[in-house]
């Protein structure tokens, strides 16, 4: 892909070089003229042509792909229960993967020295930020930059007392009330 598109743009540079020098540039420029402006004019019309072509590669080539939370996805832990970095086991509902509000099986990957829950504990978690988007009844769309979870335990309430960040109130649907009231921010 790259070499193709790196060909793509040796080309059109050469093309739009070429015509310049032929026409514009060779019938308007005067013997007295010194000739390293003529190379420099060119130069800046190369580095123009290679911004614009590759533009929309570059676009795409940074873009993340945002997907379902799935198997072996790292998530960040935005309560204090003592985990720092989750990883996802299994999502429970859903084939393709878990969403916003859905609860998913994690293995805790880091911790903090001292905590309720330690490296290797498996626990369930919900999912409270995704970097998916989600619609929302009003047409609007919600996504969030990061991927971040809240541990709870068997029976649906939060291991920790205290939810960081922002929390979509997509959540009243997914009858997680109790990190609802525990959290910082409603978005």
């Amino acid at each position: 892909m790259a070499a193709s598109n790196s060909s793509k743009l040796f080309r059109v540079g050469r093309s739009i070089l070429g015509g310049l020098s032929n026409s514009a540039l060779g019938a308007s420029r005067q013997s007295s003229q010194l000739p390293h402006v003529d190379f420099l004019s060119q130069v800046s019309v190369v580095s123009l042509v290679i911004e614009i072509c590759s533009c929309d590669f570059v676009y795409a080539f940074l873009q993340q792909n945002r997907t379902f939370i799935q198997m072996r996805t790292n998530l960040k832990v935005v309560d204090n229960s003592g985990a720092k970095r989750v990883m996802c086991i299994q999502a429970l509902k859903g084939r393709k993967g878990a969403r916003l509000g859905d609860t998913i099986v994690a293995s805790v990957k880091e911790a903090h020295m001292g905590g309720k829950v330690k490296k290797g504990d498996v626990h369930y978690a919900v999912v409270v930020r995704a970097a998916m988007q989600r619609g929302r009844c009003d047409g609007s769309e919600v996504k969030f930059d990061d991927n971040a979870v809240v541990l709870i335990n068997k029976q649906g309430e939060p291991i920790g007392t205290r939810v960081f960040g922002p929390v979509p109130h997509e959540l009243r649907k997914k009858k997680h009330l109790k990190i609802l009231s525990l959290a910082e921010n409603i978005a």
